[in-house]
């Protein structure tokens, strides 16, 4: 039995290796044969620097903002039983599954400035067209349904009895959330966050359709591919990977607590 067991875990070991070595070789050989000279030289490129800027900046905005309308509605659905709860579910997983491409061209026509909601903002001083504005709702809107299936997980762990004693003991409904079900929900939503903002910086499809400009790291990593080939590109995507590498360990460090990486 003993000896079945030991196969049986050094097969799918082996099984496991294929993937991890499938995710790291090409990224580790980009990183590894990269010239550290051109990649510093890359670096003090102010377009480059303002790239990568850019793109964290935006996709945290994206996070906070998929946090303060996604993190309510992550906890009707873990904890109410309703009409069309499945479709929204289903709803809230579209964006992993259309072409990204095609959602920047239903986010054009929605916030383009030709269009109502474009309009509406417009009047308001805000432009979402080749805007930072148009990139952090790409961003968000690509990302958000691992914030929001994150928490929804979280809150679902949670006993509902705790928070029926919390109210029973005088909390409203506000104070037993807020004391009772987030803070034993808040590693499930911050490690929600991590992945969208992470998915955020990776976004490309909807970005380059809804604002070319000004430019996220993947949108110049793509142009200068295009000009100037693969020598060109490479490093401003080897940067971008060790920084979003580092920023990702750190965060994941930090939503783990006590627990094994």
């Amino acid at each position: 039995m003993s000896l079945k067991k030991d196969t049986f875990t050094i097969v799918f070991a082996i099984l496991g290796l294929v993937i991890i070595l499938f995710v790291l070789f090409p990224l580790g050989k980009m990183i590894f044969t990269s010239d550290p000279g051109v990649l510093y030289q890359t670096f003090i490129d102010k377009e480059v620097r303002d790239s990568i800027w850019l793109t964290l900046y935006a996709s945290l905005l994206a996070t906070i903002f998929a946090f303060i309308f996604g993190v309510p509605l992550a906890y009707l659905l873990a904890r109410k039983e309703f009409w069309g709860k499945s479709i929204i579910e289903g709803l809230i997983d579209l964006p992993i599954i259309i072409p990204h491409i095609a959602a920047g061209i239903a986010l054009l026509f929605v916030f383009g400035r030709r269009f109502l909601v474009g309009r509406a903002f417009s009047f308001l001083g805000i432009s979402f067209v080749n805007e930072i504005g148009g990139v952090v709702i790409a961003m968000m809107f690509v990302s958000v349904p691992f914030l929001i299936n994150s928490a929804k997980e979280g809150f679902k762990s949670i006993d509902p009895r705790l928070e029926n004693v919390a109210r029973t003991l005088g909390a409203s409904s506000w104070g037993s959330f807020w004391k009772v079900s987030f803070p034993l929900a808040s590693r499930s939503i911050l490690s929600g966050g991590i992945m969208m903002w992470a998915r955020g910086i990776s976004e490309f499809g909807a970005i380059v359709i809804l604002a070319y400009h000004p430019m996220t790291a993947s949108v110049l990593t793509f142009e200068r591919f295009e000009s100037y080939g693969l020598e060109y590109s490479r490093p401003v995507a080897v940067l971008l990977i060790l920084i979003c590498l580092s920023l990702f360990i750190i965060l994941r460090m930090l939503a783990s607590g006590d627990r094994k990486l």
